[in-house]
């Protein structure tokens, strides 16, 4: 299993030197002193965009920093979650001082509360005022910090959206702090909990009694889960945690898959094309980003409006594709396929070969685009 985690924290490597990552130092007035940082950028970043990305703060970022960034740089690679701005704090020798607990009220006082207000008021403001990160937040953590990451849900608007607590050392009351907050959570907010089988025994037996608690909770606002990975360990379950916990967080995000496609698509009582326009003014509604159209998306729908013969929600799709991918072969493609359908096959064959002096996509090129120029000519002749 310890071979298995150190495979997996070289892949998140190798992933991390295909992105752009960078190490700064913060000076801290909260602190008195001055913090290194971890600070990984998406791989097509650019500053003079008018796009943010989700900040993720990645506390102990000293061993978590690379396994949050490499998962997140992968996922994002294949489009099923945004990319993202992620930060890591390395902690190596503050750790207890920065998570320190008063031992009567268990809140953060000396340099935890200097900690907490170090993240908040300083090095978050230092993120966005010199990237581009949208205002929708994550935080992860592992042992004192996945505990010490709760505080920051006791403000009556929390300054982050998503949880992800790796084997939380949980302190006193906290599991019913959580229950209480979280039942009066006001904004969409997301709460990841894992232990697994061979964790710490105190600190797992403290982590079921919280999920118990947990699974009380009535929020429609909050969604949570919570997993018991088994073959796992304090360390090993950090590999498996993050990626659960990504996925859980970017459901919403996520390509229309066909579990979406038969379950949500094909029975909604709009047309395929509202479908796809309220997804995605959800994404922007509840990540706080537009996301860009994706090709993916664009199949799924075309597929759907063919099987209800729904040609008007086909044409607003093609004019939408023409929108976003002028230059690609995309939008001759599904132009000519609006054309096809409405029985218009001249205009669908002056689309097609129009098409073949375009840029190619994701699954459209010169050889699809002759097979449908073919096609349409077939069809003029008959």
């Amino acid at each position: 299993m310890k071979n298995l985690y150190t495979l997996l924290l070289f892949v998140f490597s190798v992933c991390i030197t295909n992105s752009q990552a960078l190490y700064e130092t913060i000076e801290s007035k909260k602190l008195d002193g001055s913090r290194e940082l971890k600070i990984q950028l998406p791989r097509n970043y650019d500053s003079d965009s008018k796009r943010s990305y989700p900040l993720v703060i990645v506390l102990d970022g000293d061993y978590l920093f690379e396994p949050v960034a490499g998962n997140i740089d992968y996922q994002a690679y294949w489009e099923d979650i945004p990319d993202c701005i992620v930060v890591g704090v390395k902690q190596g020798n503050t750790r207890e001082d920065d998570f320190y607990y008063d031992d009567d009220n268990f809140l953060p006082i000396a340099e935890g509360a200097n900690f907490y207000e170090f993240l908040a008021s300083e090095l978050i403001p230092y993120i966005e005022n010199n990237y581009s990160a949208s205002n929708y937040r994550i935080i992860a953590g592992h042992d004192l910090g996945a505990n010490f990451m709760n505080y920051y849900l006791f403000k009556d608007r929390p300054i982050f959206r998503a949880f992800i607590a790796l084997s939380p050392d949980l302190a006193p009351k906290m599991a019913d702090r959580l229950k209480e907050r979280l039942a009066l959570i006001e904004q969409e907010s997301f709460y990841y909990m894992a232990t697994a089988d061979a964790d710490i025994r105190f600190l797992r037996n403290s982590i079921i009694e919280c999920d118990t608690k947990l699974k009380l909770v009535e929020n429609e606002k909050l969604q949570y889960k919570f997993d018991d990975f088994k073959d796992a360990n304090h360390y090993s379950l950090v590999g498996r945690g993050i990626p659960k916990a990504l996925n859980e967080i970017f459901t919403l995000y996520k390509p229309i898959n066909g579990k979406e496609y038969n379950e949500k698509i094909i029975p909604f009582e709009g047309s395929p094309f509202e479908y796809l326009t309220k997804k995605y003014e959800d994404i922007e509604y509840f990540y706080g980003f537009k996301k860009k159209l994706i090709e993916n998306d664009i199949r799924a729908i075309a597929s759907a409006s063919n099987k209800k013969n729904d040609l008007e929600s086909l044409e607003n799709l093609a004019k939408l594709v023409k929108k976003e991918y002028p230059n690609s072969m995309l939008s001759a493609y599904y132009m000519g396929m609006f054309h096809e359908k409405e029985g218009n096959y001249k205009r669908a064959l002056l689309r097609y070969k129009a098409g073949l002096l375009l840029e190619p996509s994701q699954y459209i090129d010169k050889e699809i685009m002759l097979d449908k120029m073919y096609d349409a000519q077939d069809a003029l002749k008959n």
